[in-house]
């Protein structure tokens, strides 16, 4: 059930298991949360290795998602979950997409709340989400559908994050050259538009140590909640 900030317990330390890590999002996120005083561990699930090694980084190699349940003896003891994992919809069908976008994710955060009942589960989505799934816009309707499962499952607290365009991180590979150009013109033209991943990893963090009113979090919310108290 949703917590009311006021009620929420704090969390001094948070063990973060992340998806996502070899893809623009996830990587963005995962450099700015392990700069994060608050984060004593991150395991990051992959499908294959990646070359990134901090001292307060794990990785789990599980080659498909929709068998995590099978390395769910690796999976507990964790507090929070950020889930960046994700394909764009782009020359997809709806089923195609909705297997991905809604199975896979749905099968991953079922295995997490059956081990780590007392997580807070951040769920990356994007902006112009619908919420009522019945909307003309194929890739809208199946995030609203993933959002809306989501929100019902046990977990302490569960957000979903609706960034528009998004600014890395320093340290980014998995950046393309022209998508830098694009995003910085957008931020001129439209900032309120724009969010970093330095902002959404930090409102993830906050979300879960301190909890927010909303579980549909827009991009103005994204702003507030990573100014919410931050050194960093």
């Amino acid at each position: 059930m949703q917590q009311n900030p006021g009620d929420y317990t704090d969390v001094s330390k948070l063990r973060v298991i992340l998806t996502g890590a070899s893809g623009f999002v996830g990587e963005g996120v995962l450099l700015a949360a392990l700069a994060h005083p608050a984060v004593e561990e991150i395991l990051m699930i992959n499908r294959r290795h990646q070359n990134i090694q901090y001292a307060k980084l794990k990785e789990l190699i599980v080659p498909d998602l929709f068998q995590v349940e099978s390395f769910q003896e690796h999976l507990g003891g964790y507090n929070a979950c950020f889930f960046c994992a994700g394909i764009s919809s782009v020359g997809m069908n709806e089923e195609s997409y909705t297997r991905i976008t809604y199975d896979m994710t749905m099968q991953f955060a079922q295995t997490l709340v059956r081990v780590n009942p007392r997580m807070v589960f951040n769920f990356v989505s994007g902006s112009h989400t619908d919420s009522s799934e019945k909307g003309k816009v194929m890739w809208a309707r199946v995030k609203g559908k993933t959002e809306n499962a989501l929100v019902k499952l046990p977990f302490q607290s569960e957000y979903n994050f609706r960034p528009g365009g998004m600014l890395p991180v320093a340290g980014q590979q998995h950046v393309k050259p022209f998508y830098k150009f694009i995003v910085k013109i957008l931020k001129l033209l439209i900032p309120k538009k724009i969010v970093s991943l330095q902002e959404l990893s930090l409102a993830m963090i906050n979300a879960t140590t301190k909890g927010y009113p909303k579980q549909m979090l827009e991009i103005a919310d994204i702003k507030e909640l990573a100014g919410a108290g931050n050194t960093k």
